[in-house]
């Protein structure tokens, strides 16, 4: 059942609102308006009107919740590159590039323990923020600081993800903290980022792999289903690999 602080989606049409259950709080569109005390006490999926209700995913919170001055990781990427770099409940994860915390609530969401590190102080608060405001973040050690110059032990992490403007000089300290065989991903906006990196993986890295994601939403009408008139296209080069004995 749904209760008061309750975060739910509301579907209007096709507008997707993101909001929290308070008494005292409505939603208006157009002409109709949702009362939120009318939904408290009621079970998920519930229709009011032209309104349909829902506990939010996921990605839900992080496209209509999270508070963003930073290019984010989208879901398209960040659930994937979860899958990719093999983590679970028992992992160990490092992520360095905080950002607005999307891609870090899916890690943590998935892995037992993520270390994260962002250098600016703002983005850094931001992130907590985001997390702290949706109940997320307990399993995740926040680090305001340059994982340069981190003191940590060798084979820490069982995967790592690198999100920074040029993460050449981080490649030989992401090989010592990263477990032998562990999968590390890298996220680059173009190619000849991706064609410096894959040159300097070479001894330390194998297994490379470069992707990128297009995903193309349709009109849910029957009568005239056909794709959106827009697309989310190039976001990002996604660049895996793992770590080689030395």
């Amino acid at each position: 059942m749904l209760k008061e602080g309750d975060w739910v989606l509301i579907r209007y049409e096709e507008k997707r609102y993101l909001r929290r259950l308070d008494p005292s709080g409505s939603l208006n569109v157009r002409k109709d308006v949702l009362k939120f005390k009318d939904l408290i006490g009621k079970p998920e999926g519930v229709k009011v009107g032209k309104f349909e209700v829902f506990r939010p995913t996921l990605e839900d919170i992080i496209l209509l919740g999270f508070s963003r001055k930073t290019q984010i990781v989208y879901p398209k990427d960040a659930f994937y590159i979860a899958f990719k770099l093999g983590i679970d409940k028992g992992s160990r994860v490092l992520e360095f590039g905080t950002g607005s915390g999307a891609l870090c609530a899916v890690l943590s969401s998935l892995a037992g323990e993520v270390y994260t590190y962002e250098v600016v102080e703002e983005f850094y608060e931001l992130a907590k923020g985001n997390l702290s405001k949706f109940g997320m973040g307990e399993n995740v050690r926040f680090h305001l600081g340059d994982f340069a110059e981190a003191e940590l032990p060798e084979e820490f992490f069982d995967a790592v993800f690198v999100d920074v403007k040029d993460p050449v000089p981080y490649l030989q300290k992401v090989h010592r903290v990263l477990k032998t065989g562990g999968v590390v991903g890298f996220l680059l906006p173009t190619a000849n980022q991706v064609s410096r990196l894959l040159e300097n993986l070479r001894d330390m890295f194998g297994g490379e792999e470069v992707l990128e994601i297009l995903i193309r939403y349709y009109k849910t009408v029957p009568e005239r289903l056909r794709p959106e008139d827009t697309m989310v296209g190039h976001t990002a080069y996604l660049t895996f690999c793992r770590k080689l004995r030395s």
